[in-house]
């Protein structure tokens, strides 16, 4: 009894000291972090135009409806600002400060309970965010997520909102678990790929292209698994293949459709580098070497990868003459999920060959496909 007694008064005095002195600022208040959710807004439709994943005349609209918010709270902050604030009303707005904890306190004690279940993930973020960023956004849903796992429709809100602000790796949890949990379609299939290339530093590692297959599975011209599949191609060194892959894809996507732009600046990228990059050079190990893995258990299999891996740089670093060697080496750390070896492998491969010579420039032309630079 005691500690609700002093709960009670904490309530009362909090509520005094704090709502009284701001009676006068609070509708500005509330306008000015509308403000500020809005251009977050603005900033982030610029950044899915600058990721090509809206048309931008998409973005127009998108802009234009942003902005006639804004004036219209920016008028709003303008009158309320303007308007003076007679005593009656303070007075007023003290008593309704204190019937706040006075009729939650009795609602609760009557009809409340700590066991009515929440609201649903997806209504909740489709609510407009007002007084709410982002942050605050994933972080509720997060909430919501971890004592409702089995939300699917909470998982496929949550997984591209992962994306855009770059937690790739649980945005690659988020797609699992919808997949898992409401099956696979085409798009959550190519988002989960999508998300493995991100975590993986751009790199179109065996289970991304895996998944990105299985999406043509069930839509053989899904787009976005056309693009990454061709993507895996060049970083191959297969780039004929690739710019082939990109040219088919673009004569079957919408003219309008950003995947158009984003194949076009591919296919120049890579026929930009395919002059200096060996179109013979081995990326990897051989088909016989795949096979034999495949039959291989997964802790096996990983070991006579590693083992093959560790025997090639054994090798490099007793004869490191041999661009087509080090372009193996970088790849297969990359694979493996070892970006720093890849790295190092690419810092000692320069110094072998010279950075200015012909095999040099090959495996640093390779390596920028994979978005490797040396350490310094």
């Amino acid at each position: 009894m005691l500690f609700w007694i002093i709960a009670a008064l904490l309530t009362f005095g909090a509520s005094f000291a704090i709502l009284l002195p701001l009676a006068r600022k609070a509708e500005t208040e509330t306008g000015s972090h509308d403000m500020e959710v809005y251009r977050d807004q603005l900033a982030e439709v610029d950044r899915d135009v600058a990721r090509k994943l809206i048309a931008r005349e998409e973005a127009e609209q998108a802009r234009a409806e942003i902005g006639r918010r804004i004036i219209r709270i920016d008028a709003e902050q303008r009158k309320a600002a303007s308007a003076p604030v007679s005593k009656p009303a303070r007075w007023l707005g003290a008593l309704a400060v204190l019937a706040v904890p006075l009729i939650s306190w009795g609602v609760y004690g009557s009809i409340g309970s700590p066991s009515v279940p929440s609201q649903p993930l997806a209504a909740r973020l489709a609510e407009e965010p007002r007084d709410n960023s982002v942050e605050e956004l994933v972080g509720r849903a997060e909430a919501h997520l971890a004592s409702n796992p089995d939300d699917a429709r909470g998982w496929e809100v949550l997984a591209p909102i992962y994306m855009r602000i770059g937690r790739f790796g649980d945005a690659v949890t988020a797609y699992r678990n919808t997949i898992r949990l409401a099956g696979a379609t085409a798009a959550r299939e190519a988002g989960l790929g999508e998300a493995i290339v991100n975590e993986g530093g751009g790199l179109v590692s065996a289970d991304a292209q895996a998944a990105f297959e299985r999406a043509l599975l069930i839509e053989k011209d899904f787009p976005k698994a056309r693009y990454y599949l061709a993507m895996a191609l060049a970083q191959e060194g297969k780039h004929a293949e690739a710019v082939e892959a990109w040219q088919q894809m673009r004569q079957i996507v919408p003219a309008d459709s950003p995947w158009q732009a984003a194949a076009q600046e591919a296919i120049a990228a890579t026929q930009q580098r395919s002059a200096s990059a060996p179109q013979n050079a081995a990326p990897g190990p051989s088909n016989d070497d795949i096979e034999a893995a495949e039959n291989l258990s997964g802790a096996d299999r990983t070991a006579m990868i590693e083992q093959m891996v560790a025997s090639l740089d054994q090798k490099l670093r007793r004869d490191a003459a041999d661009p087509d060697g080090w372009m193996r080496l970088i790849r297969s750390y990359m694979v493996l999920g070892k970006p720093d070896e890849a790295r190092d492998a690419l810092k000692r491969s320069l110094a072998a060959l010279g950075a200015d010579s012909e095999g040099g420039r090959k495996v640093a032309a390779f390596a920028s496909t994979l978005n490797l630079v040396a350490t310094e």
